[in-house]
Formats: structure tokens, sequence, C-alpha cells
């Protein structure tokens, strides 16, 4: 709760008010972190917005998260001046806000800032007037400073806003309401769609060619030398290369949308991404696990932070690459994310996962200014000291480890990486066997050896960077599902593997559903020491169906299905609209916000409406329940005129674009045996796209299954046995119907399991 002291001002100018910095209060590790600032933050309460509007001042707000780089260069810049503080404090309401925990207000101004500059990101700062509706905003500016006199800095800024805001306060008070109009007008226009659009694009309703759009602009933006999209800065965007991966794993076959050199090509982009990626700087090549995105095109130079929401989508992009290509270093990648996931810091002791690592830390424990990256990176003196000559000379080589570092200068804006160098492999066994004299199996057991070696200096030596110890919701039903399917595929490659994955996955749902529900039963967003105030929102119930779906699949415990058929009724309770169609974000009863939006673009994490349409796709197959069938359509046909003129930023509604020509399949496994035992291998050896998978009768009891699908409850379910069900009807098939992949193998790479660990 904000607190203030009131003093009258009898000199008749008013009240003046007396601001006390309350980030210290609030449960988010970053909002906390601010509570040392001079700057006396308030945070986003009844109490923070009521204040506001008695005072009529501008509220300052300031958006980011734990691991953002930029955000704390800014904290040290102008939130630790004392300037900026005194300014702030003085003429403005300055909050402090945790996307992670209010993605709803951070999209709403997010969108603004990103129609108004043409760019986002974080941190983001807005200026609202007090009935909370934006003036003006952007992301990352400079604090004062005098070699910024021709740069517009924050001190600048603030100054104009106080001026404009007490100088011509209605015409901003005016010109604010406009701008939220046309907020609202661009929600509606973008989110409901009108049949007469939809004839302008040229479709009268969305086709499974769609599929083929889609592809051809990935193709257009691919990047052929390094993989990826575009130019810099390069994010792996789990969700469009799981998309790529996808139309030739369909149960029928797409090829009469789709030409098989393009589906060819799709894959062998998507594989060449997820392979420059693995052996790029993005990648911690010592530890385990991936950061948050590349500053160059070529992989080499991340921003350092690990976001569990990166680690959870590209856990089954790697997984489903695996499945398709068989290619080893797939596998290495699944089980290095795999060892991240299951292991501290990120893994938490309760059985959630933990949000964040920083991207920033301390070189030694005796320093007292933290820097990018300096966890991750090595100097070639530091090698030596570790290693010894040879072995570093060898490392080195392998790595891309220069004498004077291998950042460029022009990425280095704050000279944070001097003589430093990131650790990307850049050299094959092979050539460093010819190139040092070395069998190839002797580089292979040096590399590995040295791998650990400096990764016991690092974990000795070094600070590691700061973790952000809130458990998100959305982002812990993403770790359900990617660690649940990640058991059912390793059961027989890696037994040992797989039953970790699946215990952690059942003891994180088991976490969410002892502590993540109030004593009304309603869900909250965050969890940290002790459950959060933000409701829970359309993306966790998503996320969390989702990976029930997949825990379901991978332990054939019912309870899991029967737990996400129960949040997919309350989802549609609380986000359903019932007039357009399609899920809002927030619930009816969320007053603190100036508008509803909903989600359907997928951006970092795929889009909620996306999500939600294949869980009740996926439901609707499993459960024999025609009314999920039907409102995954309206969910999809609540964004076609937007699908229809731009598919790629909507790949995760095309699988439901698939599902409404082509049907989900669901295959219902019967009693046991080594026939039965045969199929299940057969079927968690390929990618699930376009079909379920049930299992009853053999030690598996599924009482409420039998009783929720009718035509399970009509079957005999202790014979052995499979049945293909879509459309109300199964048919046996115990050989022959398992979804078939007819995708060409690529040569296994040579480096192999052993190198990439």
């Amino acid at each position: 709760m904000s607190t203030v002291t009131e003093n009258v001002d009898v000199g008749g100018q008013g009240r003046e008010l007396k601001l006390v910095n309350c980030a210290g209060s609030s449960r988010s590790p970053y909002v906390r972190e601010h509570g040392r600032n001079p700057v006396a933050w308030q945070l986003w309460d009844p109490e923070t917005l009521k204040l506001a509007k008695d005072h009529n001042r501008l509220i300052f707000l300031s958006v980011g998260y734990s691991a953002c780089h930029w955000c704390h260069v800014m904290e040290r810049e102008s939130f630790e001046n004392a300037d900026v503080a005194k300014y702030l404090n003085t003429h403005f309401i300055p909050i402090k806000l945790d996307r992670e925990e209010r993605p709803d207000i951070d999209r709403i101004y997010m969108n603004y800032v990103q129609a108004t500059t043409g760019g986002g990101g974080w941190p983001l700062n807005v200026f609202l007037t007090p009935d909370r509706e934006p003036l003006f905003g952007g992301t990352y500016w400079p604090g004062p400073s005098p070699a910024l006199r021709e740069q517009v800095d924050f001190m600048s800024i603030l100054k104009k806003m106080e001026q404009v805001w007490r100088e011509q306060r209605q015409k901003c008070i005016d010109s604010a309401k406009v701008i939220a109009n046309e907020l609202r007008q661009f929600a509606q226009e973008g989110l409901i769609s009108r049949e007469g659009i939809a004839k302008e694009a040229g479709h009268e309703d969305l086709e499974i060619d769609l599929l083929d759009d889609a592809i051809e602009h990935f193709k257009l933006k691919y990047d052929h030398t390094n993989g990826g999209f575009g130019i810099q800065p390069k994010f792996p965007t789990p969700v469009n290369l799981r998309f790529l991966l996808s139309p030739g794993q369909y149960p029928q076959n797409l090829h009469e949308f789709i030409d098989e050199p393009d589906i060819e090509q799709a894959a062998n982009i998507a594989t060449h991404t997820l392979t420059s990626m693995y052996r790029g700087g993005i990648k911690d090549q010592i530890g385990h696990g991936f950061a948050r995105y590349s500053v160059t095109r070529d992989w080499g130079l991340p921003h350092f932070e690990k976001m569990l929401y990166d680690q959870v989508q590209l856990l089954p992009a790697y997984l489903d690459a695996y499945l398709i290509r068989k290619d080893p270093l797939f596998l290495d990648a699944v089980l290095d994310i795999a060892a991240y996931l299951l292991s501290p810091p990120i893994h938490a002791p309760n059985g959630g996962f933990y949000s964040s690592e920083d991207a920033d830390s301390k070189t030694t424990t005796t320093d007292t200014e933290k820097r990018e990256g300096a966890f991750y990176v090595w100097t070639s003196k530091e090698l030596v000291s570790v290693l010894g000559e040879r072995d570093a000379g060898i490392c080195a080589a392998y790595w891309n480890v220069q004498e004077n570092g291998n950042v460029p200068p022009d990425f280095d804006v704050h000279d944070e990486l001097m003589n430093q160098s990131v650790l990307a492999v850049s050299r094959t066994p092979e050539e460093l066997s010819k190139q040092f004299g070395l069998g190839a199996e002797q580089v292979v057991t040096l590399l590995e050896s040295s791998r650990q070696k400096l990764r016991a200096y690092r974990e000795k030596e070094r600070p590691r960077p700061m973790l952000d110890d809130k458990i998100v919701l959305a982002w812990n039903g993403l770790a359900i599902g990617a660690l649940a399917r990640t058991a059912a595929v390793l059961a027989k490659i890696k037994p040992d593997v797989a039953k970790q994955c699946l215990d952690a996955a059942e003891k994180a749902a088991g976490f969410v559903k002892r502590e993540m529900v109030d004593s009304k039963g309603d869900m909250k967003r965050v969890w940290r020491e002790q459950l959060g105030e933000a409701p829970a929102f359309a993306d966790d119930y998503a996320f969390l169906i989702a990976g029930l779906i997949d825990l379901y699949e991978a332990s054939w415990d019912d309870q899991w299905l029967e737990w996400a058929d129960s949040l997919q009724k309350t989802q549609t309770k609380l986000f359903w609209d019932e007039e357009h169609g399609g899920f809002f974000s927030t619930s009816m009863d969320q007053t603190d916000l100036i508008l509803r939006l909903k989600d359907g673009m997928d951006n970092a994490e795929p889009s909620t409406n996306g999500v939600s349409a294949q869980n009740l796709n996926r439901l609707g197959a499993m459960l024999e329940d025609e009314a999920y069938i039907k409102q995954a359509k309206r969910t999809v046909h609540a964004f076609d005129a937007e699908i229809l003129q731009h598919p790629f930023l909507f790949v995760s509604m095309l699988e439901s674009v698939v599902a409404e020509f082509r049907g989900m399949k669901t295959i219902v496994i019967t009693g046991s045996g080594e026939n039965v035992d045969k199929y299940i291998d057969e079927v968690r050896d390929k990618t699930p796209w376009g079909r379920t998978v049930v299992r009853i009768g053999g030690g598996v009891e599924g009482k409420w299954l039998k009783e929720r699908n009718t035509l399970i409850k009509a079957m005999d379910v202790e014979k052995a046995g499979v049945q293909l069900c879509e459309n109300g009807a199964c048919r046996d098939v115990l050989e022959g119907d398992v979804p078939k992949v007819d995708v060409k193998e690529e040569e296994a790479t040579k480096e192999g399991a052993k190198i990439q660990q």
C-alpha cells in the first residue's frame, strides 16, 4: 500500500504532498530492488491512483523486470540520481511496476508506445494523466550527463512534461483522451474481425493454404548464413520455429496445400536456426540454458539474462527437431535445457520454477559494481590459469576466445566487455584434431573435461547473477508441458532423465494446485514466499491447461485431464467474449485498466487465444465434447481478418485452422501387452500435431475419463487394442495408423552428445 504524508500549505497553493518510497513493501523482487532509490516509488494500487487524482499530478509509470539489463542501466543513471529523484517526487506520482506480475497493464501501455514511437521494450516509461490515459512514453532514456548535451536525457523530459502539464493542462487531458479513445478503437479493430474486411483481403474464409503464406514470409526473412530472421537483434521465437517444423508432421499430410519442397525448406530453416543458436553465444556453453536474445546477427553476443519462458519453449522446439531429424545435437539440446530446469537456481525447492536470472553480476565477491555478462565471459588468461597452456589453446580455438576479446566494440556501449570473449562453438573436433595433432576422440574428451573445470571454477569464484525468485503461473504451465513431453519422448532412450522430468512436472502441477489458489478457489498470477494479489489472467489459464494436457499424455493420470477440463470452464467464465468470440486477457471485474485487450498475435510467447484454441480442440477430441470444438472455431474466427492479412503473426492459430478442416484425431489405447507398449512407443516417437492420445485399462484406471467420454465408456477397456476416434466414431487400428513422418533425416552432427552436453 502507498504511504504518504500530507501538509497543508498555508500560502494558498493547496496541499503539499510528501511521498515515501513504498517499493520495499512489494513482493516483486524487481520492485523491491528499487526500495533503496531516492525516488519515492509508489505501487499500482487504488490508493496510489486516487492520490494522483486528488493531487492532480501526472503519473510516471516505469515498467520493467528483474533480469532486464537496460532497466538496471536506467536505475543507475536516473533513479539513483538525487536531482532526478527530487524532481520526480515533487512533480509526479512515480509508480514502479513488474511487467511479469501485471502483464495486463504492461500490454496496454506497450501498445501505446509501439504505436507512437515505432518501437518498444523495457524499461517501459509512460506519463499518464490522473485518469491513467497515456500522454507520452518511450523506453530507455539516458540519465543526466554533460556528455549528452546534444541528446535528450531523462531530466529534460521530466522538466518538459512538468511544464506542459502546468501550462497546458486541459490540452494535455483532451489529447490523452483522444489517444485513449484511439487505443480502444484499435483494440476493437484489431481484435474483432468483420466479414467486409475478410472479403477485401481476397478471401471468404480461413483456408489451410494460409500455412503456405506464413512459410513464404519466413523464407523471405530468413538469414541463410546465420539462421534466424532479419538482421539484429535476433530472438529465438520458438513459436515460429515449431510452426516451421509442423507442416510435414500432420497425420494427414498437407501436400495438396503446400509443396513438398516448401515443407522441407521450412523444416530446414527451423533446424538450421536451432543448430546455430545451440552453437552460438546465446547458449551458455559452460553451463546450461539460453540467454534471452542476441544483439548480433550471428547469435554471438547475447543479452545474458536467462528467462524461464525461453527455456520452456525452446525445450519442445528442440524436442520436435529431434523427433523429425534424429540429429544427436538436438537431443543434446533437449538434455541441456532439461538439466537447467531440473537444477537450482531456477528449480525451486517447493516444486515450482522461478522466473529468471539476471544479465548483470559482479566479477568477484569483492566487487561493488555489477556488469553485464560477468558470470559468463572469459579472457585468454583465465583459460590458461584454469586449464593450462595446451588445453586452453585448444578450447580457445573451439570457443573462439581471442587475446583481446571477441566482442565488437560497437556492441559494447558501456565498455563492460573489453578484452572478454563470449564462448561460441567455432570449430569442429575434426578441425581441432588436424590443427593440434590429436585424435578426434581425444579432442572430444579434452573439451568435455575442460568444460567441467571451467564450470567448477565459475561456480566457485564468480558471484551468480541475481535470481528473480517469484513463481509465475503461466510460465510454470509452459514448464509443466515441456517437461511432460520430454519425459514421454525420453522414456525409452533416457529413462532416468525421463523420470526426473515427469516427477518435476507432477510436482510443479501439485505446487500450483496447492499454493496458487486462494481460499475462495481463485487462481493467482504470482507466488513469492506467499500467494500474490494479482489475479490469474487468461494466459495463465491457457498455458496451464496446455501443460496439464501434456502431463496427462505423459502419465496417463486423468486427474490432470480432469483439472484441465475444470480450468477450461473457468477460463471461459472469466474471459470469454460471447458476442465476438475469443478470450479477453483480463476479467470483467478488473477495474484498474482503461481497456480490455485480446491477445491474438504471437510474440515472445505464443498468443493466449492461439493456445486456448489448441486447448479447446485437444480437449474436444479427447473428451468427445463438440462444444469445445465449436468454441475453438469461434476463438480462431474472432481474428479472421487479421490472420488473413498477416498469417505469420498468428502461427499458433494456424494449427487450429488445420484442425477445423482436417479435424483432430484421438488415439485411444486400451488394455496391455507387447503390441500396446510398442504402439505407445511409436506414437511418442512422433510429433504431436493433429492428434491426441488417451490411455485406459491395463492398470490405468481412468475412472473420470470413462464417465466424461461417452465413446470410451462403451469400450472394453481391458482388451488390448488401439482405436482411432474422430467425428464421433472409432475404428480398430492396432497397426499402421500411427502418424507418419515423411521427412528425410539429415546426417547426424559429428560432435554428438559428448560435446554439447
